[in-house]
């Protein structure tokens, strides 16, 4: 789950992480308003606006400006607010600008880059630094990557006062400034941890001509798993921000992650999921989505999966891959029956629009293996479908990237 960055920065305050005053606005008003108080507040006309949206390279977009008084200040507003703001994580459709956070100017001395992430390989959550502040992480590790400063933190002990300040050296940080930096860390940190978060991001960290250590960015990701742990934070999502399609999958409990390909996939199991994205790849096609019915798939939920994959336009194929293990293939077989049915997945014989006016014809092919599988495989034959039976993953990766080929040709 993402949030925006003034909610974040709201969270981080109350684990004493410094962050610039600011206001969120909802609204032009809201924004003039936000204006003037953080003027009066800080005593100074200097005040950034900032779109809030929940991607990356807001500023390169045009979605972060600085302003000089209160007309300038009003007037970017009005630049901001309600555009279509374009950012390499958006893609070229962009995203409308609903929200704004109003902010003090900052007295920069240096931008530098922090961020927080489980590293997947040790199992310990990572601390990662860098004088590139500014800069996408991941353009950093592909450029320079000497630059980066990494510091492992071992869950029987904790994050230690000595790697906050072997981060603060590395950063070249001085006097005061490595004291501030010392009281960031280890309060970021704690927020990590308790926040539940799977990603907190500062970029930029800066060094004000004042010594101190600021987050001018904060961009937090919480772990879907914990958020019973969080009842609250279910307040903090924006929908607007949110793929539809994604919204719906959590409303039927299953893992569901929107791709820009071709090829639906609907799977149970996220190795086999993630194995039968790379071979789709393989035969040349690529995956519309990530889509993890779980093992125990029912009939409403393999419905329900259907009608997500199908409702994405850009869908040519669709390809179920089911090891039946705890649930049985003759069971899948008569979710997948059903389910193709209901959102009109027609088979031969049939005219479009006899039973939805709204059905198109894609093609299915399925792979069933585990127990029951012939079972399974018998109430596919039966069902009247257009099915293609697939022998294995490989045979059916190769069959849906082709028929999918042929659909769009």
């Amino acid at each position: 789950m993402k949030i925006h960055e003034y909610q974040g920065k709201e969270l981080l305050k109350r684990y004493g992480v410094p962050v610039p005053k600011g206001r969120a606005a909802l609204s032009l008003s809201e924004a003039e308003e936000a204006i003037r108080a953080i003027q009066q507040e800080t005593g100074s006309p200097v005040v950034v606006v900032k779109a809030q949206i929940h991607a990356g390279g807001r500023g390169k977009g045009g979605g972060v400006k600085v302003a000089k008084g209160y007309e300038d200040a009003v007037a970017k507003a009005k630049a901001i607010f309600g555009m279509q703001l374009v950012t390499h994580q958006t893609g070229p459709e962009g995203t409308r600008v609903k929200r704004l956070l109003i902010e003090q100017g900052i007295d920069i001395a240096r931008e530098l880059y922090l961020g927080l992430v489980l590293d997947r390989v040790t199992g310990r959550v990572t601390v990662m630094a860098s004088t590139e502040g500014g800069m996408e992480i991941e353009e950093v590790a592909a450029k320079h990557p000497e630059k980066i400063i990494k510091q492992s933190i071992d869950p029987a002990v904790g994050f230690r006062p000595w790697q906050a300040r072997e981060i603060a050296f590395a950063l070249g940080l001085k006097g005061d400034e490595i004291k501030s930096a010392v009281k960031f860390l280890t309060a970021l940190v704690e927020a990590y941890h308790q926040l539940d978060c799977s990603l907190l991001e500062v970029n930029p960290l800066v060094v004000t001509r004042q010594g101190e250590v600021i987050a001018l960015d904060a961009k937090i990701n919480f772990d879907d798993n914990a958020l019973y742990r969080h009842p609250d934070f279910s307040e903090l999502r924006d929908l607007d921000e949110e793929d539809p399609s994604e919204i719906e999958a959590k409303r039927h409990d299953l893992s569901y992650i929107h791709l820009d390909g071709t090829i639906g996939c609907m799977v149970n199991g996220a190795g086999l999921a993630m194995s039968t994205m790379d071979i789709i790849k393989h035969y040349g096609g690529m995956p519309a989505n990530f889509l993890d019915v779980g093992g125990g798939a029912t009939a409403e939920k393999v419905t329900a999966a259907f009608k997500i994959i199908t409702h994405d336009p850009r869908v040519r194929g669709i390809f179920v891959n089911i090891f039946g293990g705890i649930m049985k293939c003759d069971t899948i077989a008569n979710g997948v029956v059903i389910a193709a049915k209901e959102v009109g997945l027609l088979g031969p014989g049939r005219r479009q629009g006899s039973e939805r006016s709204e059905a198109r014809e894609i093609p299915l092919v399925v792979r069933l293996e585990g127990t029951n599988v012939e079972l399974g495989r018998q109430i596919l034959r039966d069902s009247g479908l257009n099915v293609v039976s697939a022998s294995d993953m490989a045979d059916g990766a190769k069959k849906i990237v082709e028929l999918a080929a042929k659909g769009a040709a």
